[in-house]
This record gives structure tokens, C-alpha cells and sequence, in this order.
């Protein structure tokens, strides 16, 4: 009994819908049938009714009519004598045959013997009334003998009161007929309506038993389904979701605690990288204080390398190129090059100390962007070049953009790459530079390609560090720091710079600047 119990509610809605229309079906089937069958005996009780014991009821009255008129022109004919009187009884004779043929006919498909034997008791009676009273009188009164015996015995003859009776005997049994085929009708008619209402009924429990189906099985557990869903979508993730109903909905429930515990497994995933996120900020935090300290000593350092250092190191570069020009040739030759040496590391102490001032300023001492014409600082950079380059020297430039930053900085940027371009010439060749920007996205590329000796590719990153130098002191003069300081100006601008090395000959150095929004 378990095991039914369970295998039934284990069905699905599909197959408790196939069932209950299919058995709702099947008795609507046959209810159908039945009904069909009363219908057609219906139908033969109504044709009885209306095209058998109604024309047979017709017929009968007019051969009861028929025998009358027999009757009449008999008894006219008795008394007068005269063949004129006999037209009646003629007439009475052929409608007599013709309406008795009329009733067999009506009866003689599916008819009734009690019909047929009154016809033959009508048929009888009525030849012996006419061979023992109408033809003896017909004959009788042809003749002129023996008229008045003829009607006398026609009057008082019991023979056409037993052929009346038969003919009402007939009737009777036609009236029977039509009696019982009106009662069978009115049956048939009550079976139709019981068939009726019978179906009715299983429409109206039919449609019951599917409301309440869909109600126990899909609208209740969809209901609480969604109030177990609603409940978990307010935070309550660890909410077991299970749903009654249809084996469908069972599954849907487990298919969205499915989804639940992965969402929930995934949250807490989520929960887990915030909360890492969240200490990872707070140690950025920690780092970008720390740096935001060293960068206020780096600017401690530079205030006091651009002031305090300043005036004690000029003091002795002063007084050593003092010393320099006043007993230069007056002691040994040891002594002046201890002299030369100390006022040469004086001075490049100046310049080392004013190159960290300068990369220590970009980006901290600022006017603001506005738009700048690289054309036009291209300009003010060979111009200011000029006596560097000499007379052999090429800088050119073909339609480079306009740009937003400091034209300052941009200015200090193209004399550090152009100046590198010309300090770094090959031995008789004249130098040549030439500048160029192509457009790609949201972006300049702006390449800036020299003839000069080149810089090998171990270099390529090394070039951009502070006080980096690839050649000694003799050889090039400068400190070291002019890419250095370029590349923080480009970073300063949004941008970034780098080495080319796919060029077999020179150097050629790629940046980037941002497009600038038309809006």
C-alpha cells in the first residue's frame, strides 16, 4: 500500500492530466455511444410516430369512410332502384382497396401482426357483407324483383356492424401502435436528458479535479517556492529551498538550491577576496603613506641640496678656482693637478646637485595643462640647440599634433632627446634628427630617430635610470640624468616611453602623448 501511495505521487502532472482525460475520456465516449444508439431508436420511434401509425390512423378513418359510403349507396340503390345511387357504393369499393394496400404498406416494414390480422379480418367481414347483402340487392334491384326484402335485410343485417367493429378494432390496434411508439419516444427522450446531464457532470468534475490538481500540485508549491526563493534573495543564503507538488517542481526546487549553494559557496569566495582585497588596501595604504614620507624627504633632501649645499659648494668651487688661477705655475705640477682635480669635482658636484633639483621638480612645481603646439616647441628646442648643433647639423619635423601639458616640460623634454641625438653623433658624420607622430587610438606615437652611434639592446632599460651612464666621463660630458628626467615628463603627461630596437643604425625612441577629447 506504501509502495502504490508512493509510485503515485512520484507521477507527473503530464501523466495525472493524460489520466484524468482519459478516463473523463472514455466515459464521455461512452455516454457518447449510448447516447448515439437512444438517439437512433428515438429516431425510429419518432418515424412510427410520424410516418407510420399517423397516415395509418388517416387511412383507417377514410376506410371506415369507404365502407359507409358502400353501405349508403347500397341502401339508396334498395330503395330507389336507380343505378345512380350506386356511384357512392363504386367509389366506396376502389377507395376500399386502395387504402387497405396503403395500411399493408405502412405496416409491412417492421409492422405488427395484430395489425396484419385485423386487415385480413376487415378484408374477410368485408367480402361476406358484400356477398350476402350488397351484391343479392344489386342484383335483386337489376331484376325489379324482391327490392324491399333486399333492404330490409340490408337494414337489419349484423354483418356490417361486425365489419365496423373490425375497422375499429383496427384503429384501436393502430392507436396502440402510436401509443407505445410515443411512450418509447418520450423514454428515449428522458435517457437523452439523464445522458446529458450525465455528462455535464463529469465536465463539471473533470474540471474540478484539474483545478484542484493544479491547485495542490502548481499553484500552492509555485507560491511557496517563490517565498522560499523571495527569503534568499534577502540574504538568507544558507536557506535550504525544497518545494512539495509535482515531481517537475521538486526538481525545480532542487535545481534552484543548486544554484543557491553555488551562489552562496561563490559569495563566500567573494566574501573571502574582500576581505583579502580589503587588507591589501590597507597595506597599500600603509605603503603609500610610507612613500608619501619618503617622498617628503626626497623633497627635504631637495630643498636642502638646492639651498642648504648650494652656498658651502660654491664657496669651495669659488675658492678653488681661486687657488686655481692665483698659484697655478707656482708649485710643482703635483700640486696643480690636486688643484685641477678639486675644482672639476666641484663643479660636477654643482651639476649633479642642479640635475636632482630638476627631476625632483617635474610634476611637483606645476602651471597646468593647456594646449601646446608640438610644432611650436619643437621650434623654441632647435633654437635653443642651436649653438650645440652647429652648422652640419638636420632637425626636422613633419605634422606633429597639439597636445595638452606643460609646454615647459615638453620643452625640457625634446632638448634632453634631441640634445642626447647630437651629443651622441658618429665620428664625421653630421648628425641628423628627425621627429615624427602617427596617431593609433586614443593616443600619439611620437618617435624621435637619430644617425648617431646607437644604443645596444642590453641597454634598453638601463638608459632611463637616474645617474645611469653607458660611456666614461672623458668621453661625454653630462650626468647621466637627461632620459631620466625625460621619462618622468612623459609619465607626468600620461604617457610612456621606450627604446626602438628594431633599427640597424642610430637611435630611435618612441613616446606616447594622449589624444586630446574633443569635448
Amino acid at each position: 500500500m506504501t509502495m502504490d501511495r508512493f509510485r503515485v505521487r512520484s507521477w507527473t502532472i503530464r501523466r495525472r492530466v493524460v489520466l484524468l482525460f482519459t478516463v473523463a475520456g472514455l466515459l464521455l465516449a461512452g455516454i457518447g455511444a449510448f447516447a448515439a444508439i437512444t438517439a437512433a431508436d428515438s429516431n425510429r420511434n419518432l418515424d412510427v410516430l410520424l410516418d407510420k401509425t399517423g397516415p395509418m390512423r388517416v387511412a383507417g378513418q377514410e376506410l371506415y369512410s369507404a365502407y359507409l359510403d358502400q353501405e349508403t349507396g347500397v341502401r339508396g340503390f334498395a330503395l330507389s332502384g336507380s343505378a345512380k345511387n350506386l356511384q357512392p357504393y363504386e367509389r366506396g369499393v376502389a377507395a376500399e382497396q386502395k387504402l387497405l394496400a396503403r395500411i399493408e404498406e405502412l405496416n409491412a416494414d417492421g409492422g405488427r401482426d395484430d395489425i396484419r390480422a385485423d386487415l385480413d379480418q376487415v378484408r374477410q367481414l368485408a367480402q361476406q357483407w358484400r356477398s350476402d347483402v350488397a351484391d343479392p340487392v344489386i342484383a335483386a334491384g337489376s331484376t325489379g324483383t324482391g327490392s324491399a326484402a333486399g333492404l330490409d335485410e340490408a337494414a337489419n343485417d349484423t354483418r356490417f356492424n361486425a365489419l365496423r367493429a373490425s375497422v375499429d378494432q383496427l384503429q384501436a390496434d393502430i392507436l396502440a401502435l402510436r401509443n407505445e411508439a410515443a411512450g418509447a419516444a418520450r423514454r428515449t427522450a428522458s435517457v437523452l436528458a439523464a445522458l446529458e446531464v450525465a455528462a455535464a457532470v463529469i465536465l463539471v468534475v473533470v474540471g474540478g479535479l484539474m483545478l484542484l490538481l493544479l491547485d495542490r500540485l502548481v499553484s500552492r508549491p509555485i507560491a511557496d517556492l517563490a517565498g522560499q526563493v523571495r527569503r534568499v534573495a534577502d540574504g538568507d543564503y544558507e536557506r535550504h529551498i525544497d518545494a512539495a507538488g509535482s515531481p517537475e517542481l521538486a526538481s525545480l526546487a532542487g535545481d534552484v538550491d543548486g544554484m543557491r549553494r553555488r551562489i552562496a559557496a561563490e559569495l563566500s569566495e567573494v566574501r573571502e577576496a574582500r576581505t583579502q582585497v580589503e587588507s591589501a588596501n590597507q597595506q597599500l595604504e600603509l605603503k603609500a603613506e610610507e612613500l608619501s614620507r619618503s617622498n617628503r624627504d626626497l623633497e627635504q633632501f631637495a630643498y636642502v641640496a638646492s639651498h642648504d649645499l648650494q652656498e658651502p659648494l660654491r664657496k669651495v668651487a669659488s675658492f678653488c678656482q681661486l687657488l686655481q688661477r692665483r698659484y697655478a705655475g707656482q708649485m710643482d705640477e703635483r700640486a696643480d693637478q690636486y688643484i685641477a682635480f678639486a675644482v672639476d669635482g666641484a663643479q660636477r658636484m654643482q651639476r649633479l646637485i642642479n640635475d636632482l633639483l630638476a627631476f625632483s621638480r617635474v610634476g611637483r612645481i606645476t602651471t597646468g595643462f593647456t594646449k601646446v603646439p608640438l610644432d611650436r616647441v619643437l621650434t623654441e628646442v632647435r633654437s635653443q640647440l642651436e649653438p650645440r648643433a652647429g652648422e652640419d647639423a638636420s632637425i626636422t619635423w613633419t605634422e606633429l599634433p597639439v597636445v595638452e601639458g606643460e609646454e615647459p616640460l615638453l620643452t625640457t623634454l625634446f632638448v634632453n632627446l634631441i640634445g642626447n641625438s647630437l651629443k651622441f653623433r658618429r665620428p664625421g658624420v653630421p648628425p641628423m634628427v628627425r621627429v615624427s607622430a602617427v596617431r593609433e587610438g586614443d593616443e600619439w606615437r611620437i618617435n624621435v630617430r637619430d644617425n648617431g652611434i646607437g644604443i645596444e639592446a642590453e641597454f634598453a632599460d638601463k638608459v632611463f635610470v637616474i645617474f645611469q651612464r653607458l660611456h666614461p666621463r672623458e668621453a661625454y660630458d653630462g650626468t647621466g640624468i637627461g632620459l631620466a628626467i625625460g621619462k618622468k615628463i612623459v609619465e607626468y603627461h600620461g604617457g610612456r616611453i621606450w627604446l626602438d630596437l628594431d633599427v640597424e643604425e642610430g637611435t630611435s625612441l618612441w613616446l606616447t602623448m594622449p589624444v586630446i577629447d574633443p569635448t
